[in-house]
């Protein structure tokens, strides 16, 4: 050990002395690493930049150093729903507890149905259906009624149960039982008990589909008939039951220490914000300046972009962040990364839903010439408020600059008859020649 030690001294000495250690000169900034920064900043330096310059603005903040007011009403909870409540029952008395102004959840689950249900709070509820058309996993346990000669023949059955299948919802349901069409993704048997003739099922398919017909169909595909025991939805969309969930007991501990220790640290680790769901999406990185602008229905254009993700395709629903991580709205992309690229004009995306509530951020339209030279001419009542003519402002440009000419008055006419002037006699040339 001491003569590794000492080789050790040796080496690090000749290296500090043959070394060349200094900073060369290179127009190259330093690297930055941004693989552990929160929610919709994360990996943003990987992004593609169209350009690096634009005017921060003081308003909003990152999401999660909101206030604990703002926090809370525009975040969700991943709740494990207990089973016998509707999801209605416990949406309802979140509500009730944390003293909001609305609540939904993103699918609804059967009252004997346990696990994960997202409650979005407030402004979130405005992601809620885009979350309800996201896939779902369950866990359930079967009963077959008569025993089967292997688990292999069970194997091969929920083969048969993949892909997309007729289905007609069960006769206690809350839709309308009619014939449809639904997916199933994959499934696969985690465990069979021959001798009680139960098995747990695992099944990744589209929202919508009742696992309890799947059980049914599983038995008659087995010939000995089939009906499901007991349900977990472990998947809801992009969050799962090892995503930070939550009970209702949590929740209203929460609400409780908030009110009565004014300490928030609980109520955090329990309310996640709204910028957790879109995770998953393609982000397009806008100016400060811009953000209001969209909140208002503006479009999105080439000039107010500043980073981009790659892989963006036509018609797909991508996500429109702030430089300090907020997300402002869900849009359709209207140009791939390649046309963003190489464009400099142009529309990026339409407003799918708007997440960010108006005046977050200042109005920043409105402070060009041509919008400065169009307020003056409403203030003197030269223009309409809302005209959009770019023409009527060069006339009345010209019509301002030149003189204006006097026109002769002409007398007012009272509506009395003129008076004729009486006639001259001629003279005939007969006349004067006799004369």
């Amino acid at each position: 050990m001491g003569k590794k030690s000492k080789q050790a001294e040796v080496d690090v000495g000749a290296a500090q002395h043959s070394g060349d250690f200094r900073l060369k000169p290179s127009s190259e900034g330093p690297k930055l690493d941004t693989s552990q920064w929160p929610l919709l900043l994360k990996n943003f330096d990987k992004m593609n930049v169209r350009s690096g310059h634009y005017t921060p603005l003081p308003e909003g903040c990152s999401p999660l150093k909101r206030d604990i007011k703002n926090y809370i009403s525009s975040g969700f909870f991943n709740l494990d729903k207990p089973a016998n409540p509707s999801s209605h029952e416990v949406v309802a008395w979140i509500k009730r507890i944390l003293r909001c102004e609305k609540t939904g959840h993103s699918g609804t689950l059967d009252p004997k149905v346990s696990g994960c249900l997202i409650v979005c709070i407030d402004r979130t509820t405005r992601l809620a259906k885009s979350q309800q058309g996201a896939g779902k996993e369950y866990m359930a346990i079967f009963k077959l009624h008569n025993p089967v000669e292997s688990e292999k023949k069970i194997r091969q059955g929920l083969e048969k149960l993949t892909g997309a299948l007729f289905q007609r919802p069960p006769l206690i349901s809350a839709v309308k039982r009619q014939l449809r069409v639904r997916t199933v993704y994959e499934n696969k048997l985690v465990e069979y008990d021959p001798e009680q003739q139960m098995g747990i099922a695992w099944f990744k398919c589209e929202s919508g589909t009742y696992v309890r017909t799947l059980c049914v169909h599983l038995g008659i595909l087995l010939g000995t008939g089939g009906q499901m025991a007991e349900l977990r939805r472990n998947r809801s969309g992009i969050t799962d039951e090892h995503d930070q969930l939550v009970s209702m007991h949590d929740i209203l501990d929460a609400q409780y220490v908030l009110d009565h220790h004014k300490d928030e640290t609980y109520m955090r680790t329990v309310v996640r914000p709204l910028e957790a769901l879109l995770v998953a999406h393609k982000r397009i990185i806008v100016k400060d300046s811009s953000v209001n602008a969209i909140c208002y229905g503006a479009k999105i254009l080439v000039p107010g972009v500043l980073r981009y993700d790659d892989g963006i395709e036509l018609n797909q629903e991508i996500v429109i962040v702030t430089t300090k991580g907020e997300a402002v709205c869900l849009a359709i992309a209207m140009m791939t990364t390649s046309t963003i690229a190489s464009v400099d004009h142009g529309v990026v995306a339409k407003i799918k839903r708007v997440i960010m509530e108006r005046d977050t951020y200042g109005r920043k339209w409105g402070l060009g010439p041509m919008a400065l030279k169009k307020k003056k001419m409403v203030e003197q009542g030269l223009v309409k408020k809302f005209s959009n003519n770019d023409k009527l402002y060069e006339d009345v440009e010209t019509e301002q600059s030149e003189k204006p000419k006097k026109v002769k008055e002409e007398p007012k006419d009272n509506g009395t008859p003129k008076a004729k002037r009486p006639k001259k006699e001629e003279t005939s040339s007969e006349d004067s020649d006799s004369e």
